[in-house]
């Protein structure tokens, strides 16, 4: 019955919630619950996916992420945001609320410089400053699996914890990373574009980025039958956005803001 009314009394006070990019969303849930899903999503990749024990590469990822997440705070109760280098071939990364970033080992292979790996960090972690998890979970609450998850976040042991690691972007195979919608996508890039360059790396290798994704050779679905947006609209996007983010690159680094990572570290 508590948990009734607490998810009434959100309902009632932040549905009608703005994105930081000022769209419209629904979001239902205090965020302090979604930080702790955020945990213990984060808990569950650990104990099924192995940790990467290269040092170089676990120092240069947390270096990126650190310079990204500097203004960034992780969450209500978490000031550092928590980074793990998974050992996983998969080009893949991740940001769950709560303050937790997630990189597969294979991510490095694609994001070549320190700019295109704070490109894919920035778009994570703007995910999570959106609320896109809190959006989708409160969509799925409204319109299919409302007792599920309500009964995940009483505590009841239900197979639905496995749904809502997907809500938060966890796959129900833990590893696999499951996309956002293409409005949720859009605006992480551009909001993830906005806080690499405010982090002092430059917003222009976030292009190269998508065209080494686009070289990877994977057959990519019509974009009108796929969630994410097509690699030639990200691209146009980034670009339509591009001088002003150049401005907050320019600004961070007249403010000392030069980011120096290497995986060779």
């Amino acid at each position: 019955m508590k948990a009734w009314v607490g998810v009434l009394a959100a309902a009632l006070l932040v549905a009608c919630a703005t994105s930081p990019l000022g769209r419209r969303q629904l979001n239902l849930f205090p965020e302090a619950e979604m930080e702790a899903m955020g945990v213990a999503a984060f808990q569950q990749v650990k104990e099924k996916v192995p940790l990467s024990n290269d040092r170089a590469a676990n120092n240069y990822v947390r270096c990126v992420a650190d310079a990204v997440t500097r203004d960034v705070r992780a969450s209500e109760t978490a000031a550092r945001w928590e980074v793990v280098v998974f050992e996983n071939k998969s080009a893949n990364a991740f940001a769950l609320p709560g303050g937790k970033i997630g990189v597969y080992t294979g991510m490095l292979n694609v994001a070549k410089t320190q700019h295109q790996l704070a490109t894919v960090i920035a778009h994570e972690v703007a995910h999570v400053l959106a609320r896109h998890a809190n959006e989708r979970a409160s969509t799925q609450f409204a319109t299919q699996t409302g007792l599920d998850l309500l009964g995940v976040l009483t505590g009841t042991p239900s197979a639905s914890k496995n749904a809502l690691l997907a809500v938060l972007g966890v796959g129900a195979q833990v590893g696999v990373i499951l996309p956002f919608d293409r409005a949720q996508e859009s605006e992480a890039d551009l909001l993830g574009l906005d806080i690499m360059a405010s982090a002092g790396f430059d917003p222009r290798e976030s292009i190269q980025l998508w065209r080494n994704m686009g070289a990877q050779g994977k057959a990519a679905p019509p974009e009108f039958i796929s969630t994410h947006p097509s690699h030639q609209t990200r691209m146009a996007d980034l670009n339509a956005r591009m001088s002003d983010a150049m401005k907050l690159y320019e600004r961070a680094r007249l403010q000392g803001r030069r980011p120096v990572c290497s995986p060779t570290r």
